[in-house]
């Protein structure tokens, strides 16, 4: 769910000519459809229960049997609206399914989706805002008898439809629902991803999107809409994913897409690269831990084929630039959200060390909003784990606009950014399902590592110097793992802070903004108090915070700066501050007697000990939620990715 200006919205590309980027899937509320022989009822409600990873505060499901919309809808988890099910079963082989996020309105039994027209007939559910809404309403009141039952924006865009598919003459029903659909969206202001059905049409269902994600499901006597296909993987492994402006018509054995000005186009079936199987937990307590453990294989996908030994260098055929055009690069721009724009802050060091261009970060939801001066020859780099990331994706738009080169760093070749953007690399992370992020955000700066090796081979960077920054790559899958054997250290460092109320996060260098991921996992999972700071900044104010129950954690790896994070690290003992220090090679001998708690990880490079930094930081954040018992997979407040301004 995302509020995207009108006018940004009118620069997506055509279908035909978008060149193809990488990306990754994940969005606050979900949808599911279903329209085939099957009994509806099990599928869609399997289809919610792999959306729960989103963040919902209620759930529903209209299932049309006959002439009749049967709806079952609750507040609450999705094992609620089950047992309302199993207690009065829907029967049927077509309907529409929902997990909400609330924007207009309460937390409510009324409020959750579907939502119906003036009629009754018509059930709709949707993602997004409809900035206008109240407008519509009022319009509505104006030229009919509409009575409002909710407080929600998605029940005013179901009157619209219902009231206009009234007005529409024609004896071909379906088309007069598309046409009622196609109708209404051009009046709407904002963003949408919707699945509607009508009790008077058998098996067919209308599904549209516009800045909120919708994949029609391709399978054989039946097709699928959803939010997401991690909903229909388990059914069908080939999808279509709508671009913004598209309506589909589902039906059992055919669909039909279109735009809102009623012109059919070209569309491409893709075929979905992970399995049912590999979204699910296995023998892990929680997707988070999975994919903390997942990350020595993500880390070694995300450089698999991209390391040239004999000319040390990078390969990055994706970025869709010659080397002349990258030569001729002077500046980067790396814009991202939340864990994205931590690993753009690593990218900046990364770049600047790698191929001296001088580089700088923004964050995705400033960029748009402020006309921030750059050079004709500026190269800019959108980061997004789900790549539908809403602020992520308004200022790839405006960077487009403007005329700059822009490249995306993604998870999901078909996504939003992926299909919008002149380039960009692959994460190859896979599917991740727990909220906070883990293996994403390794995957980034594994990407960012290489775009810094290219970028520098190109320029000064020596071939001793190239040489050795790929053995350092390719020792990090083998040294994650062993970093992952620290999972019960961090465990047991856990449990011994259980009762503080917050904690500190400093580090220095390439590693402040690992503190600040850090913070943000901590933040994110336990809803403690948590700040990351650069460590020479605590003399300048932060000290003030220092006192026996807020531990600091220092990331303090054995290199250049380890002095100065020593000095630091002895400001906050002498101050009877707990100390947890994230250390290597000769580290952890001069903080022993210093810190409270010493996690030892390899020595490795400079460029890459961030990676190895931040994994005894996600794991930390991890074991602290399970002892306080919290939801780590789904926290309050969150949700995968952010689609709502």
């Amino acid at each position: 769910m995302h509020v995207v200006e009108a006018a940004l919205s009118l620069l997506l590309q055509g279908r035909g000519n978008a060149t193809i980027v990488f990306t990754s899937i994940s969005k606050m509320c979900g949808i599911v459809g279903y329209v085939g022989r099957s009994e509806a009822a099990p599928i869609l409600l399997d289809g919610l229960r792999r959306l729960e990873y989103r963040g919902y505060d209620s759930a529903g499901v209209a299932i049309v049997n006959g002439d009749h919309v049967q709806t079952r809808k609750c507040a609450g988890r999705i094992e609620a609206l089950a047992k309302l099910m199993s207690e009065n079963p829907p029967s049927g082989s077509f309907g529409i399914s929902h997990t909400r996020w609330a924007t207009h309105g309460k937390v409510n039994d009324e409020n959750a989706h579907p939502h119906f027209d003036a009629t009754g007939k018509i059930a709709l559910v949707h993602n997004g805002v409809i900035e206008n809404y109240q407008a519509l309403k009022e319009q509505l009141h104006r030229d009919g008898d509409h009575k409002f039952t909710t407080e929600t924006d998605t029940e005013v865009l179901a009157h619209l439809i219902g009231s206009i598919y009234q007005q529409l003459d024609g004896k071909d029903s379906k088309a007069r629902l598309v046409n009622a659909v196609r109708a209404a969206l051009k009046q709407v202001i904002g963003t949408y991803g919707i699945a509607l059905v009508h009790a008077d049409i058998p098996n067919f269902i209308v599904g549209a999107r516009r800045g909120s994600p919708l994949v029609l499901g391709v399978g054989k006597d039946e097709n699928f809409l959803a939010s997401d296909v991690s909903a229909i993987v388990a059914h069908t492994r080939d999808a279509v994913y709508l671009n913004d402006f598209d309506v589909v018509a589902v039906e059992q054995d055919k669909f039909e897409i279109s735009s809102l000005a009623g012109e059919t186009g070209d569309y491409q079936i893709s075929k979905v690269e992970f399995s049912a199987e590999e979204i699910k937990k296995g023998d892990y307590p929680h997707y988070m831990l999975k994919e903390i453990f997942e990350q020595a294989d993500t880390v070694r996908d995300a450089m698999r084929g991209r390391l040239s030994l004999e000319e040390c260098t990078a390969k990055l055929g994706g970025l869709n630039m010659t080397p002349a055009e990258l030569r001729e690069v002077g500046r980067i721009v790396l814009t991202g959200c939340g864990t994205a724009l931590h690993a753009a802050m690593v990218g900046d060091y990364l770049i600047e060390q790698l191929a001296t261009i001088p580089t700088e970060v923004e964050y995705a939801s400033e960029f748009r909003h402020r006309n921030t001066p750059m050079t004709r020859d500026t190269l800019v780099f959108a980061i997004s784990q789900s790549g539908e990331t809403a602020d992520t994706l308004g200022a790839l738009r405006e960077s487009r606009r403007k005329g700059y080169r822009t490249l995306g760093i993604c998870n999901n070749v078909a996504s939003t950014i992926a299909r919008e953007s002149d380039g960009g690399v692959y994460m190859h992370a896979g599917p991740e399902i727990g909220v906070a992020a883990t293996k994403s955000f390794t995957s980034q700066l594994v990407i960012l590592t290489l775009i810094g090796l290219l970028l520098g081979r190109m320029r000064h960077l020596s071939t001793a110097e190239g040489s050795r920054m790929i053995e350092a790559l390719e020792a990090l899958p083998n040294q994650i793992e062993e970093v992952l054997k620290l999972s019960d250290q961090t465990k047991a460092i856990a449990k011994k802070y259980v009762d503080v109320s917050g904690m500190l996060f400093l580090g220095r260098q390439f590693n402040f903004p690992i503190a600040l991921e850090g913070a943000l996992k901590m933040k994110e999972i336990t809803y403690l108090y948590a700040e990351g700071h650069p460590s020479a900044e605590l003399k300048h104010g932060i000290i003030a915070l220092v006192r026996p129950d807020l531990p600091s954690i220092f990331i303090a790896p054995d290199d250049a700066v380890f002095s100065k994070n020593l000095n630091n690290i002895e400001q906050v003992k002498a101050r009877k501050g707990p100390l947890i220090v994230v250390t290597s090679g000769t580290g952890p001998k001069q903080l022993k007697g210093i810190a409270n708690d010493i996690i030892e990880i390899p020595q490795a490079h400079d460029c890459v000990t961030p990676i190895l930094a931040v994994v005894p930081l996600q794991l930390l954040a991890y074991h602290l939620a399970v002892e306080l018992g919290r939801d780590v997979d789904k926290p309050r407040n969150l949700a995968k990715s952010v689609t709502v301004e």
